[in-house]
């Protein structure tokens, strides 16, 4: 195996809950030779939050997976204890005292960014303190971006929903000129302070459906991406479609690009990146 090749895992529920979207999944996965495997012992599908986050030199590190919109005897049923899912599958990461979900880590040649939500998770550590102590533990420069305000709209507050970086000085993000002004003052303070180029994809809120409040339908920039490939979700729309593929194939050229209807998983709240787990073994 090549030392960069990452293998893609999965909860063991992603088959079970969404039989069909998972071998639809997989089916792309094999086409282009990538490994996969699930993972033991998961409350929900959202491995992406409650798995150890990996730097750039290899190390796994597992944040406390306590967030806030999980708190409650209600939830014990589908928060995932992240020490009993490490013993299960042989992983043996360092553990963190900070409350952070891998869904706000997004990590590229020695930078990695988190939403501001990060200060809301860990309140009795100063920020600076905080911001220190994810530099020296992720090995990265760290870029905070805002999160949507209302938790209504956002309850994760998730940087994987928002942006995804193509390399150390560009990212793709949700359209800003289509965000709230809060967001959009906040993103554009953070790309002059980086020197970053910003990437528009479209995006869309889909009408609010009573069964599935926290759809997250709409969300281009959840795709999956490892190695050479990149599975982009998307959701019958075929103009919003059409564009944000051909801004990936001009964006990525040296990328495959498959796409992929997630949307039963993603009448959940979550998308590609949130139902995997990339590791570099």
């Amino acid at each position: 195996m090549d030392n960069n090749e990452q293998t893609v895992y999965m909860s063991e529920l992603l088959m079970s809950k969404h039989p069909e979207t998972c071998k639809t999944l997989i089916g792309i996965l094999e086409k282009h030779r990538v490994n996969y495997s699930f993972i033991k012992g998961t409350k929900d599908i959202w491995c992406r939050d409650y798995m150890p986050v990996q730097t750039e030199s290899g190390k796994l590190i597992q944040f406390k997976y306590e967030p806030s919109y999980l708190i409650g005897e209600k939830w014990d049923d589908v928060r995932t204890d992240v020490h009993e899912v490490c013993k299960m599958n042989g992983l043996t990461p360092q553990f963190s005292d900070i409350n952070l979900d891998g869904g706000n880590v997004l990590i590229c040649e020695g930078r990695a960014i988190l939403t501001d939500r990060i200060f809301d998770e860990n309140p009795k550590i100063e920020k600076g303190t905080l911001i220190n102590k994810l530099s020296k533990l992720l090995e990265c420069e760290i870029i905070i971006i805002p999160s949507l305000k209302s938790k209504n709209e956002d309850f994760t507050g998730h940087a994987d929903g928002m942006v995804r970086f193509v390399d150390r000085n560009t990212i793709l993000g949700n359209r800003l000129s289509d965000e709230y002004q809060y967001i959009q003052k906040g993103m554009q303070k953070v790309i002059d302070q980086y020197g970053l180029k910003y990437i528009d994809v479209p995006f869309f809120i889909n009408e609010k459906d009573p069964k599935h409040p926290d759809s997250a339908i709409g969300i281009y920039v959840n795709y999956l991406e490892v190695n050479n490939l990149i599975i982009l979700p998307i959701f019958n729309r075929r103009d919003e479609d059409n564009q944000v593929l051909e801004i990936l194939q001009k964006t990525f050229p040296k990328k495959h690009i498959e796409t992929i209807n997630y949307n039963d998983v993603a009448q959940e709240g979550g998308l590609l990146n949130c139902t995997t787990w990339v590791v570099k073994e």
